[in-house]
């Protein structure tokens, strides 16, 4: 996403991530990474369970989730993935995006 986040934002989207990590290794990625958007430690599990974030122990823990919520605050796509490298293309987003966009 973050070679895409120019993309992302032309289309009024924000990204947001969400990970496992204690806020100061979360903060020393995001900082190493050099990422653009948005990152939120969620080392107690709080907003993966509210959103139903799947966890498989044999499967390196948590698994990949992505949603995009509209600006009313509705979620309008949800991907649960069922393993790590199980997350949709870029384009399939932006494509949402799109659409959502076009609606509204």
């Amino acid at each position: 996403m973050r070679e895409d986040y120019a993309a992302f934002t032309a289309r009024e989207a924000e990204i947001l991530a969400i990970g496992p990590d204690k806020p100061d290794t979360f903060q020393h990625y995001w900082q190493t990474e050099r990422l653009p958007f948005v990152g939120l430690p969620d080392p107690q599990h709080r907003v993966a369970n509210v959103y139903k974030q799947q966890v498989k122990l044999f499967k390196l823990g948590r698994m990949p989730m992505l949603s995009v919520v509209d600006k009313d605050g509705f979620i309008r796509y949800s991907h649960y993935g069922n393993s790590m490298s199980d997350i949709p293309e870029n384009q399939v987003i932006l494509d949402l995006l799109d659409e959502l966009n076009h609606v509204s």
